[in-house]
């Protein structure tokens, strides 16, 4: 039991990581836009919003917490929305391949977001010594009242009400996006430009607007996963290990793994967490079994979209458009 409480854990925090990058993809990729950097977008998000926080918590004896979170949010956002405006300027306007500078994009936000952490090591004495103990205890009270809960001897509490504000805020997003995408005419409008530009272009609709839009509104949600992990996760420090750009290419792998669908993604981003951490809580493996476990939710994914390509249903396709730019004078 205990182990499945902790391993039930870490897919919650893994999962939503993958959650919050995987939803501002979907929402890229409706648009038509293929921004394959969603790693380095995540990783500005994380590092923006530690500096943000880390500079507030150094420069006042008493940082107020509300502060501390609206600023490292704030912060991320604005970072992560900047390299979805970045990737919007190269790919729509100056109409650059999509698939290079997405991954362009993800080794810019590493190279940018390590850089920064390692200097903020130094500022903080040490790697690992970087304090943002103010910030990070906002990210993670979670609601205690409820933790108490239980169905006879089973902790249901503890499952579902031990996480931070950004957990439910993740689902939230995308209840908020699946509404959004099927049941207003703007979400409507989007779609269709992803579907077919020309065509939307024709009833008025403009491509240029929408797919910048969704593209750097896109990037600042999947900024948030970085933001999660460096604030709630790993408690408001700084790991140049790797794991932010290998949530974030599982975020990549999500999108495909929902067919496009947020509410799809909610569940998939828990299984794909616990898939990705079901390695820790298997006794006598291996180097190489570990890492074969690891490859698990790819596999998963690899294995959804050949089912989806067998049946050729058109709701689980992505949109038709994906990828390709747009040149109006080719109407």
């Amino acid at each position: 039991m205990t182990q499945f409480i902790a391993l039930f854990g870490e897919a919650i925090a893994f999962g939503t990581v993958i959650l919050f990058g995987a939803l501002g993809e979907i929402l890229t990729q409706k648009s038509g836009n293929l921004n394959l950097g969603v790693p380095g977008v995540m990783y500005l998000g994380g590092i923006a919003g530690l500096t943000a926080s880390f500079l507030y918590e150094s420069a006042v004896a008493n940082p107020n917490p509300m502060l501390c979170l609206l600023l490292s949010l704030i912060a991320a956002l604005a970072a992560a929305a900047l390299g979805g405006l970045i990737f919007s300027f190269l790919t729509i306007s100056l109409r650059a391949n999509q698939n290079v500078t997405g991954l362009t994009l993800t080794i810019f936000g590493g190279g940018i977001a390590n850089f920064f952490g390692g200097s903020l090591n130094k500022l903080a004495g040490g790697v690992g010594q970087i304090s943002v103990s103010v910030t990070s205890h906002a990210y993670r009270t979670n609601i205690a009242p409820l933790m108490k809960l239980k169905i006879g001897d089973f902790p249901i509490g503890q499952m579902l009400f031990s996480y931070g504000f950004m957990v439910y805020l993740a689902i939230a997003l995308a209840v908020v996006l699946a509404i959004f995408l099927r049941r207003t005419r703007t979400g409507l409008n989007l779609r269709a430009v992803g579907e077919n530009p020309a065509t939307a272009d024709a009833a008025g609709i403009s491509v240029t607007k929408f797919r910048y839009l969704a593209t750097t509104i896109g990037a600042a949600v999947s900024g948030l996963g970085g933001l999660f992990y460096t604030m709630d996760y790993i408690k408001g420090t700084w790991a140049n290990e790797g794991t932010i750009e290998a949530l974030g290419w599982l975020a990549v792998a999500l999108v495909i793994f929902s067919t496009w669908k947020p509410l799809n993604a909610v569940w998939g981003a828990y299984l794909f967490g616990g898939l990705s951490r079901l390695w820790l809580y298997m006794p006598g493996l291996n180097r190489s079994s570990q890492e074969l476990f690891k490859m698990l939710p790819y596999l998963v994914t690899i294995a959804v979209l050949i089912v989806v390509s067998l049946r050729k249903k058109r709701e689980n396709q992505p949109p038709a458009h994906l990828g390709l730019p747009y040149f109006r004078e080719e109407r």
